[in-house]
C-alpha cells in the first residue's frame, strides 16, 4: 500500500491488494476501481505527461448588454470590438474572423476607444483566485492591432469594479477617466501613459437622469435621459440651446454622433432606433424586434450601417431604412447545458433564460432557437443526432426534434432540477439524473421519439451530478453531491455492487468528475465542487475540465496520477459550467456560467 500526498492529510491511497485507488475530497475516502490492465504497472509516483495538445480560442459566442453601455465601437480595421466574460472580442463581419484580448482575469465591465483609434482601454470587475487571494478591479490599456498590454492602472485604488472609463477628447487623449463601484461612485483622471492618477473625487450626487451623451463634430453636446428627451449644450457652455422632448418613449440609453452630422437615438423600453437631422428633426425611425431586447448602445459602422448592443445580450446590424438582423446572438442568464452532436459540426446550448440554442460550429450562428416553458439545465442527443433531450430545473424534462425543433415530448420526474440527460450509445435507453438523488430509466424507441419509464435507480444519498455510459450499453456510472459512484444495470434499475463486474468496462463517455480515469484532475486540498464538468476527447487521448476559477485545463487521458500536469485557459470568469468536444475531436466548447457565454476552442 502506498500513499501520497503531504503528511497527516493522505491525499490519496494506492491498494493493490483491493485493485483501487482512495482519494479525500474534504477528508471523505473516494475509492475508484483500478482496471485489471493497469493494476499491476500502475504507481502513484509516475509523473503525469503533460498533453501534446493545445486549446486555441477560436470564437467567442456572447455579448455583455444587460448592464453594460457604450461598449460597442467600429475600429479602422474594419472591426467591432465588444467584450463579453473576462474576454474583448475584435470581430471581422466582413471577413468572419474574432481576436481577442486575454488579458484581464475577471469580468470586464467597461470599454473606451481612444482617439487613435489604435488603443483601448478595459476595466474590470474584482475576483478571486483559487488560492482565495484577491484579484484587485483595474483598467488594461492596450493596442488592438497587436493586442499587447501597453499598461496596467489602479491596482489596489479602485473598489468592487470599474464600471465606466473615457479618454480624453483634446490634449491626444493622453488623460482617462475612470469611474469604479465603491459606495461613494470614486471618479480618478490618470495619466494613463504614466500610469500615474492626476486627480479624484467623490461623485456625491449620483445623477438621476442622463443616461447617455455624445459630442457632435462643431463642438455640442448632446445628452439622453431618463425621460426620454434630448437636450443639446451650447458648445462650451453649460446653456440648454436646444430640446427634443419625448424624443423616446421611456429612457434614451444609446447616441451616437454620424459622420454626416445626424444622429442617431436608440429607446430602452419603446425599444426604437431614431435618426435625427442636423435640425433634430426626426428623419427616420425603426423598432428593434422585441425577442432582442431594449437598446443598450448604437455604433456607425461602414456606409449606413449601425451596429446595435441590446439588454438581451445581443448584438444587430442594419441600417434605420433596412432594420436590423442578429450578429452576435447571446445567452441572457446562467448557463449549464451544453450537448454536442454525434456526427455533425454542431452543439447546443441551454440555461436559466428558458432559451435552447442549436448552433454551427461553422457559421459561428444559431441553426435555431427555441424559448422553451422552464429554465433548462442540461442537454443531450440521441445517437441518431434527430432527437434532443432537454432537462430544466423543475423536474420537467423535453425531447426536441433537432430539425424542426418540434415538440416531440414532454415528461415529468421528481420536482427538482434534472442535472443530466444521456441516451445509451445503442439508443435503447434513456438516463434522466434528478437532484431529488434518483436516475429514472426510460426504454428508447422510434429513433428517440417514444419513451417509456422502465423505472428508477435508488441509492444515492444526495443529488446526481454527473453520469456515463458503458461503450456497450449494458450499464452506467453516477456521481452524486456527496462525492459517491455508484454502477447501474439499466435493464433491471438495480445498483451493480459487485467491483470485478464494472472494473474493466470500457465508457463511452468521461464527463464523471470522480473515476480512477480523471482523478488527477482534482489539486491539492480541492473542494469537491471546484470542478463543474470533465470531457474526455473522442480519441481517448485528452481531457478537458471546467473549473470555478474561470479556468479550462487540458490534460492527458487517462489522467491517474494525483494533481496531474495540465495546459490552462482563461476566458470566461469565475464558474466554467460545461465542457464538451465535437465529434471528430477538432473543437472543444466551454460554458460560462453567470458570464453566460460560449467559447470555441481548437484543439491544436
Amino acid at each position: 500500500m502506498s500513499s501520497f500526498g503531504a503528511g497527516k492529510t493522505k491525499e490519496v491511497i494506492f491498494s493493490m491488494e483491493e485493485g483501487s485507488v482512495k482519494m479525500f475530497l474534504r477528508g471523505r475516502p473516494v475509492p475508484m476501481l483500478i482496471p485489471d490492465e493497469l493494476a499491476p504497472t500502475y504507481s502513484l509516483d509516475t509523473r503525469s505527461e503533460l498533453p501534446s495538445s493545445r486549446l486555441k480560442l477560436d470564437w467567442v459566442y456572447g455579448y455583455r448588454g444587460r448592464d453594460c453601455r457604450a461598449n460597442l465601437y467600429l475600429l479602422p480595421t474594419g472591426e467591432i470590438v465588444y467584450f463579453v466574460a473576462s474576454v474583448a472580442v475584435l470581430y471581422s463581419v466582413e471577413e468572419q474572423r474574432q481576436r481577442h484580448y486575454l488579458g484581464h482575469n475577471d469580468d470586464i465591465k467597461c470599454l473606451a476607444v481612444h482617439p487613435d483609434m489604435v488603443t483601448i482601454a478595459t476595466g474590470q470587475v474584482a475576483g478571486t483566485t483559487k488560492e482565495g487571494k484577491p484579484l484587485p478591479p483595474h483598467v488594461r490599456i492596450w493596442d488592438s492591432v497587436s493586442l499587447s498590454t501597453l499598461h496596467v492602472l489602479g491596482l489596489g485604488v479602485f473598489d468592487r469594479a470599474v464600471c465606466c472609463v473615457g479618454f480624453s477628447k483634446s490634449n491626444g487623449g493622453n488623460l482617462l477617466c475612470a469611474v469604479d463601484e465603491s459606495n461613494d461612485h470614486m471618479l480618478s483622471v490618470w495619466d494613463w501613459a504614466k500610469e500615474s492618477k492626476v486627480v479624484d473625487g467623490k461623485k456625491h450626487e449620483k445623477p438621476k437622469y442622463v443616461l447617455c451623451v455624445t459630442f457632435l463634430e462643431g463642438g455640442d453636446v448632446v445628452t439622453g435621459d431618463s425621460g426620454g428627451n434630448l437636450y443639446v449644450w451650447g458648445k462650451g457652455g453649460n446653456r440648454i440651446t436646444q430640446a427634443v422632448l419625448g424624443a423616446h418613449d421611456g429612457g434614451v440609453f444609446g447616441l451616437c454622433a454620424l459622420r454626416d452630422g445626424t444622429l442617431v437615438s436608440g429607446g430602452g423600453r419603446d425599444r426604437r432606433v431614431v435618426l435625427w437631422g442636423s435640425d433634430y428633426s426626426k428623419l427616420q425611425e425603426v423598432e428593434v424586434p422585441e425577442d432582442f431586447g431594449p437598446v443598450r448602445t448604437v455604433a456607425e459602422g461602414r456606409g449606413d450601417t449601425l451596429y446595435v448592443g441590446t439588454t438581451r445580450n445581443s448584438i444587430l446590424q442594419g441600417s434605420v431604412h433596412t432594420g436590423f438582423s442578429l450578429l452576435v446572438q447571446g445567452h441572457v442568464e446562467e448557463l449549464w447545458g451544453l450537448a454536442t452532436h454525434p456526427s455533425r459540426a454542431q452543439f447546443v446550448t441551454c440555461g436559466q433564460d428558458k432559451l435552447v440554442h442549436l448552433w454551427s460550429v461553422e457559421s459561428h450562428q444559431p441553426l435555431w432557437s427555441r424559448v422553451i416553458e422552464d429554465p433548462a439545465r442540461s442537454a443531450g442527443f440521441h445517437p441518431s443526432g434527430s432527437v434532443l433531450a432537454v432537462g430544466t430545473v423543475t423536474g420537467r424534462w423535453l425531447l426536441l426534434d433537432t430539425e424542426t425543433h418540434d415538440l416531440v415530448a414532454i415528461h415529468t420526474d421528481g420536482n427538482e432540477q434534472i442535472s443530466v440527460v444521456s441516451f445509451s450509445p445503442d439508443g435503447a435507453y434513456l438516463t434522466v439524473g434528478s437532484h431529488d438523488n434518483l436516475v429514472y430509466v426510460y426504454t428508447v424507441d422510434q429513433g428517440g421519439r417514444k419513451v417509456s419509464r422502465l423505472g428508477k435507480c435508488s441509492g444515492h444519498s444526495s443529488f446526481i451530478t454527473h453520469l456515463d455510459w458503458a461503450q456497450d450499453s449494458s450499464c452506467f456510472v453516477t456521481n452524486s453531491g456527496d462525492y459517491e459512484i455508484l454502477y447501474w444495470d439499466p435493464a433491471t434499475c438495480k445498483q451493480i455492487t459487485s467491483a470485478d463486474a464494472v472494473r474493466n468496462v470500457e465508457w463511452a463517455t468521461a464527463t464523471c468528475v470522480l473515476g480512477f480515469g480523471v482523478f488527477g484532475i482534482w489539486s491539492e486540498g480541492a473542494d469537491g465542487t471546484d470542478i463543474n464538468a470533465v470531457a474526455r476527447s473522442h480519441d481517448g487521448k485528452l481531457l478537458a475540465s471546467a473549473d470555478d476559477f474561470g479556468k479550462v485545463h487540458l490534460f492527458s487521458y487517462p489522467c491517474s496520477q494525483p494533481r496531474a500536469l495540465s495546459h490552462k485557459y482563461g476566458g470566461h470568469s469565475s464558474h466554467v459550467t460545461n465542457v464538451a468536444f465535437l465529434w471528430d475531436d477538432s473543437v472543444a466548447l466551454t460554458t460560462g456560467g453567470k458570464d453566460t457565454s460560449v467559447l470555441q476552442w481548437r484543439v491544436v
